[in-house]
Parts: structure tokens; sequence; C-alpha cells
């Protein structure tokens, strides 16, 4: 069963009627945004802070997102703090199936950000979900291999080739998931030499040469630069990973929290995670 649906409903209030508009005029191009937690660590606290009487947005965030979307929600947030001063965004990024387990376990959040449907199926089914999450990208898989392909591959039967060193995500982490859809499709059976518990663990190991290749998603490969190379693949196809986010019911500051979804589901959010190669839901 699907939790996620293609539009998200909000209350209609004055407060979020003005961050919409001020995140949906395009602020001005930024950096890392501010207090950007490392990966697989949850933030020291969680937010603090309300909207100001005045209409204003004001407080911090604290924003569980998928590994993957480091890089475009780095951005998001640091555009999000230009259009709302006063405002402070903060992020954990790691694997979806160990956010979720955190935010189960009581790891203060304001927002969170999938990899896949299913691990924000396991949110909505605990009632930690404030109102029905929204998908706001996609995403497939690529081949990463190094600088120069050594391996020699060219597709995904290449890496089941006996010696070849391969990389893949966990069964539980999104990536890992859609790998075994890719394998299905294509009726290969991998023997990885590990099994990370993130996307960026895998694109790691094989641009630092410990793996002769990896599965990792066509926005790792983009993002990476020169330090790997991507094979894209036909069965990839068969996996197309949704994104979805929502803002959680434990959130200190539901308006803010409400604020940054509608932020990364509208033109702000949209341009950067298109810059980073994902796709529209």
């Amino acid at each position: 069963m699907r939790a996620v649906t293609r539009r998200l409903v909000l209350p209609v209030v004055v407060v979020l009627a003005a961050s919409t508009a001020a995140c949906g005029s395009g602020a001005a191009q930024g950096g890392g945004s501010s207090g950007d937690a490392s990966a697989g660590g949850a933030p020291a606290g969680g937010a603090s802070g309300a909207a100001s009487s005045g209409g204003r947005l004001s407080g911090t965030l604290t924003v569980f997102a998928a590994a993957s979307l480091k890089k475009p929600f780095t951005q998001i947030g640091a555009q999000f703090e230009k259009a709302h001063p006063g405002t402070r965004v903060t992020f954990s990024f790691a694997g979806s199936s160990d956010l979720v387990a955190q935010i189960q376990q009581g790891a203060p959040a304001d927002v969170f950000a999938s990899a896949d449907e299913r691990n924000m199926a396991k949110a909505t089914a605990d009632s930690l979900t404030a109102g029905t999450p929204v998908a706001f990208a996609t995403n497939t898989l690529e081949i990463a291999v190094p600088p120069g392909n050594p391996g020699r591959v060219t597709s995904l039967r290449d890496l089941a080739r006996p010696g070849l060193k391969v990389v893949v995500c966990a069964p539980a982490v999104p990536c890992g998931g859609a790998t075994a859809k890719v394998e299905a499709a294509a009726r290969v059976d991998l023997k990885p030499v590990s099994e990370e518990q993130s996307v960026t663990d895998v694109l790691g190991k094989v641009s630092a040469g410990e793996a002769d290749a990896g599965l990792v998603y066509v926005t790792d490969v983009k993002g990476a630069g020169g330090s790997v190379q991507g094979v894209p693949f036909a069965e990839s196809s068969a996996a197309v990973n949704t994104y979805p986010v929502a803002a959680l019911k434990t959130s200190r500051n539901p308006a803010l929290a409400a604020a940054f979804v509608q932020a990364v589901t509208g033109e702000l959010g949209q341009s950067a995670l298109a810059a980073a190669g994902f796709g529209k839901p």
C-alpha cells in the first residue's frame, strides 16, 4: 500500500502562506546549510523556537534525510535560511532505515525525508508523521567504477564475474532494495564483498579503490565528479525509487517544519534536486 500522495495538504494559516511565498520567490544560490550534522549521527538537540507573533518564521529545524540527499538538501537548507532570517536548519544524513529507527526510538527531529516509500511507511504506521507524506523526487541505480574502469565493467551481468570485488547497499537500505529488484530483473545473482548501510559508503569504497564496482544512484555518480565513473544499465528502470518527505508530530516548531516541506516540494527544492540529477515523482 502506497503511503505517499502527490499533493501535500496543509492547514491554511497565515504563517505558512507567508513562508510559501518567500520560498517560491527563488532565493539566491547558497552553499552548505549551517549546522550540517555528520552522516549517520543524530543531532544533539531537537528544534527550538517558534514562529514569531509577527508572522515570521524563526527557530532551529532538525531534518533527518537520506544520505543521497546531502548535496541538494544542504543547498535547500542554506536558501531556506536566507529566505527566512532567524531560522537555522540542521541535518542528519544517513541510510533511511537507520533514520526511521532513530525516529521510532524518540530521536528529536522535525522533518523526515526518505529515499523510498517503504521506510516512510514505517513512520506513518507508527503515527509519527504530521499529515500525509508527499513524493518530491525519484532516483535510479547506476554502476560506479573507479576512474579508468580497471574491472572493465560494461553491464550489470559483469558484476557477477568471479574475482570482481563488488559493493552494494544492505537489503534494509533503499539502494539495497533497489539492487535486489534489478538483480531479479536481470536474473543475476551478485556476490558482494560487503553490504553497506548507506549509498555514500558504497560510493566511498569505490572511489577509494577498495572495490571494482558498486551499485549507487545516478545522482551519486554525478555528484562524485571525477572520483568515479558511471556505467548505466538497462535493468535500472526496474527499480525507480520514489522519495517522500513529511513533517513529524514530534516537531517543536510545526510551522517551520511545514514550511521546509513546502520548500522541498516547491520551486526552490525542485530546482536544487533537478540540478543534482533527481527526477520528478
